[in-house]
């Protein structure tokens, strides 16, 4: 149940409905697709399925999740409203206020490498003005992702087969500070954290490295 502040505040209404503890992780797993419960269980460890099941509840009654039939039989799976879409920009700029905390490394939390597919982009939309075509591969420990620069903008994904201009190896912990901008790509090689294939100069111009 939808627990109220009591105050007429933005803030304090929008976080009556996306406060909660798992909300906006929800709402992160949302943002890259529709998905099913039990994908949402695998990609939010630690979460109970009954406290799960509670927090879509809530969120589509407040109307920032739908439940839509989709595919062959039928299968419900759950997707943002437009309204709840619109969490992007906020879960974003979390994402670059977050930078200091993310430094200190992962410190044995459970990691996903399709988190990735939402904060690079947005670490790097917020300080890099040039942005000429590329793709990179981006190798990270199991299946292989690419980050798409264009002048649109930057998108993280798997892998489609595309040639690639050159491929990144590194932890998840050392691509997030090259995309904050906290690690440079020198220091990064200097210290043996990152090895690239291919033109390094494009790497170079994609990360402002």
């Amino acid at each position: 149940m939808m627990r109220s502040y009591g105050q007429y505040c933005g803030l304090a209404r929008s976080l009556e409905v996306v406060g909660d503890r798992w909300n906006l992780l929800i709402v992160r797993q949302l943002l890259s697709a529709p998905a099913r419960y039990r994908d949402l269980i695998d990609g939010l460890p630690g979460i109970a399925t009954n406290l799960l099941a509670d927090r879509l509840r809530d969120l589509e009654t407040s109307g920032v999740v739908e439940r839509r039939l989709a595919g062959v039989g039928n299968v419900v799976e759950y997707a943002l409203t437009p309204w709840g879409a619109e969490l992007r920009r906020p879960i974003e700029s979390l994402i670059r206020w977050s930078t200091p905390l993310m430094l200190r490394g992962p410190e044995g939390d459970s990691f996903r490498p399709e988190w990735l597919a939402l904060a690079v982009p947005a670490l790097l939309d917020a300080r890099v003005e040039v942005r000429p075509s590329a793709t990179i591969g981006l190798e990270i420990g199991g299946p292989p992702f690419q980050l798409r620069a264009t002048p649109a903008g930057f998108e993280v994904g798997p892998h489609d087969g595309r040639a690639l201009d050159a491929t990144v190896r590194a932890d998840p912990a050392y691509i997030l500070g090259l995309a904050a901008g906290a690690l440079t790509l020198s220091e990064a090689r200097t210290l043996g954290l990152v090895e690239i294939d291919g033109d390094e100069s494009i790497v170079r111009t994609v990360l402002a490295a």
